[in-house]
């Protein structure tokens, strides 16, 4: 950073956490607490980004129009060409026109029936899902949550959504996990090439579904893709179609997996919100928001500022990078009564889990469907579940999740 825009910043510069602290990542919402006491916008030195943490900054910077999501390719672009061709295509690394066009298109894609048509499809998959890791949780003594039922719902709920052929669905939660790593900071070049690796399979993989449903087009969504045309003529490039497949698996994939996991793990350390839902599954529905908002499984979301732009009183310079803080937001007291409380029916819920402004979550009816029917069937199906040993958080700053959740019953 210069010096004259050290001159211009807020006497808070430097944020004081380390994002690959582990004791960070195991709790980092006191440090939340006490940035927000400090300033509402704060620069991080060390991801060179500044980060808002107050509910009312990180809303501005989701909705400022002065604010954009601009995608840079990963250099050297000769080694990122998979993963370069997702992002650029993609709808959420885009804004107006091109992003106006994607997202209507898209969008009338999806409001042909395959979020409504599909819940019946995902609460019984919940339920097979959840029997299995209750059965073996009777004859092992218990069972991994995430393995289980967590990981396998979501990639199975957009496989089936995408209309990938059940032998193919094996592939896409190992190129998901892998393309995703490189939205944390300070990768080692290993993961990199990992995530370069998967990208290119996943692109060369989903261009052979595509020439499939050209010919022959089913009752999914990518041959609602395939056919959907603009009001004046126009249909999404092969490339689009492309990114926009992979940008449904990995946001809907990654993100559910971690509420879900999350979630189920704040209510089991908060036992009496866990017997709450056991005892009323109307509440299942402030539980999902609630879960989202607690401990969020996307902590931060960048914009780029495209003009000279004041956060809170804090100049973002164009070309200059600020993110939402969304686990912050998530617990600011000025927005949420008794924020560091999980409460099953709080009501309202302004959580900012699924963004807002025009890069709004495409994808949020779907992912509530998902969640909800996972705790519905893990409340019925396994009401005195326990942890059966300390869960592993995983290393990941942006992206928040556990490693495993191994359940028992009580």
């Amino acid at each position: 950073m210069d010096a004259s825009r050290a001159q211009d910043l807020p006497s808070v510069t430097v944020a004081p956490f380390d994002q690959h602290d582990p004791a960070f990542l195991a709790d980092p919402y006191p440090v939340f607490a006490a940035l927000r006491a400090r300033a509402e916008v704060h620069w991080h030195e060390q991801m060179g980004v500044a980060v808002a943490v107050s509910h009312a900054s990180a809303s501005a910077v989701l909705r400022h129009r002065g604010l954009g999501r601009l995608w840079t390719d990963a250099k050297p672009v000769e080694e990122f060409t998979g993963f370069n061709l997702l992002h650029r295509n993609s709808l959420l690394e885009n804004e107006p026109p091109t992003h106006t066009r994607l997202r209507r298109l898209v969008a009338a894609a999806f409001g042909r029936g395959h979020v409504e048509r599909l819940r019946p499809w995902i609460a019984d998959l919940a339920d097979r899902l959840v029997d299995e890791l209750v059965a073996k949780v009777r004859t092992e003594g218990q069972a991994d949550l995430l393995s289980h039922v967590a990981a396998p719902l979501p990639v199975e709920v957009i496989a089936e959504l995408l209309g990938v052929p059940a032998g193919d669905r094996a592939l896409l939660q190992p190129w998901s996990n892998a393309i995703v790593k490189m939205y944390e900071y300070g990768l080692a070049p290993e993961k990199k090439a990992a995530a370069e690796r998967a990208a290119t399979e996943f692109v060369a993989y989903l261009r052979e579904l595509v020439a499939l449903r050209r010919r022959t087009p089913g009752d999914d969504l990518v041959s609602d893709l395939v056919a959907v045309t603009d009001t004046d003529g126009a249909k999404l490039t092969e490339d689009e179609l492309v990114a926009t497949a992979v940008l449904l698996l990995m946001a809907g994939h990654e993100a559910t997996v971690n509420v879900i996991g999350n979630g189920v793990n704040a209510l089991l350390a908060h036992r009496d919100q866990w017997e709450r839902v056991v005892a009323d599954q109307s509440l299942l529905s402030t539980a999902v928001e609630e879960l989202i908002r607690y401990d969020s499984p996307l902590q931060l979301f960048e914009r780029t500022a495209t003009e000279r732009v004041e956060i809170a009183g804090f100049a973002v310079e164009e070309g200059q990078k600020i993110a939402a803080l969304l686990g912050a937001a998530a617990r600011d007291p000025k927005v949420f009564d008794r924020p560091d409380e999980l409460d099953v029916s709080r009501t309202p819920n302004a959580h900012l889990g699924f963004g807002m402004g025009i890069h709004y979550c495409l994808g949020a009816p779907l992912a509530r469907i998902e969640v909800q029917a996972a705790l519905s069937s893990l409340t019925r199906k396994l009401p005195g579940a326990v942890l059966a040993a300390e869960p592993r958080r995983r290393a990941e700053f942006v992206i928040r999740g556990l490693h495993e959740l191994p359940l028992a019953d009580s």
